[in-house]
């Protein structure tokens, strides 16, 4: 099996997964605990997705300049305070760490 064939096969299962969805009955997805589940995995994705793309280097761990950044971006999320504005400051957070190692 080529690259491609791995490719096309992987292409194939995901729109498949795709149209599943729809075989789902819409009765069963405004249920309250399916709706909540739904809710709390997508928090809980994005928060894995987060924590890998920040300490994952590869196969290691990485503690670098990006985790003082995000703990600054969450600090800030916490208060309100504008979108731009967290990631200016996060940028900011993390250049000057560079800049000082």
């Amino acid at each position: 099996m080529t690259t491609w064939h791995i490719i096309l096969l992987a292409a194939i299962l995901a729109y498949a997964l795709k149209l599943s969805g729809y075989l789902i009955p819409p009765s069963f997805v405004e249920r309250p605990t399916p709706a909540r589940v739904a809710n709390l995995l997508t928090v809980a994705l994005l928060s894995a997705l987060i924590v890998v793309q920040t300490v994952g280097a590869g196969q290691a761990i990485v503690f670098d300049a990006r985790v003082p950044a995000l703990l600054v971006a969450a600090g800030l999320f916490a208060l309100r305070v504008p979108f731009i504005l967290v990631v200016l400051a996060a940028a900011v957070t993390a250049a000057l760490i560079r800049m000082l190692t």
